[in-house]
């Protein structure tokens, strides 16, 4: 188990969907423990795999001390509607208010290919579509309307962080979302 670099918005991992995760060995468990031990440290509440870099259809959560993990999740979700503050790992110390589904049922396997079903509402629904979205190559700030994405784009455009990622040769990559957006972002 150890802790990854976190890949930052700019990075072509983040904007590229992941593949289907297909062996249930010994990589996929060590897999799990790093991007676990990675979130908690540095800390956030999720985690996909394509943000250390690793483009498979993986990832974990710490909400209420509920720890878990999904690999090649599907969503349903609810029409209901919530706001609220959404961060990113990718994006450090910055925050938005974007629409997502009240309600989310996530379907997939753990780590040693047993199916399971995850339920959440509030902040765990917000979470699993969030890093479902990530498995993507979707972003947070795609789901952002326009006005605010445009708000969201100029800040991140003067963080320090962005500026380094693209002096590197980073160029971003705004993608639609694959996922029922309500009429919101585009």
């Amino acid at each position: 188990m150890s802790i990854q670099q976190i890949r930052l918005f700019g990075d072509p991992v983040l904007s590229t969907p992941a593949s289907e995760v297909v062996d249930f060995d010994k990589e996929l468990r060590t897999l799990v423990a790093d991007l676990t031990h990675t979130m908690q440290n540095a800390p956030g509440v999720g985690l996909a795999a394509p943000q250390i870099g690793v483009p498979l259809r993986v990832f974990v959560w710490d909400i209420d001390e509920a720890l878990g993990h999904l690999i090649n999740p599907t969503l349903d979700l609810s029409d209901e509607l919530q706001e609220g503050e959404e961060g990113c790992l990718s994006f450090p110390n910055l925050s938005y208010e974007t629409p997502r589904a009240f309600r989310a049922v996530a379907k997939g396997w753990n780590m040693h290919g047993e199916p399971i079903v995850v339920e959440g509402t509030e902040l765990l629904a917000r979470c699993l579509q969030h890093e479902s979205d990530h498995l993507d190559g979707v972003l947070f700030i795609d789901r952002l309307p326009d006005a605010e994405r445009k708000k969201a784009m100029k800040e991140i455009r003067n963080s320090d962080w962005f500026s380094e990622a693209t002096r590197m040769g980073s160029i971003p990559q705004i993608k639609l979302s694959p996922h029922n957006t309500f009429g919101l972002g585009l």
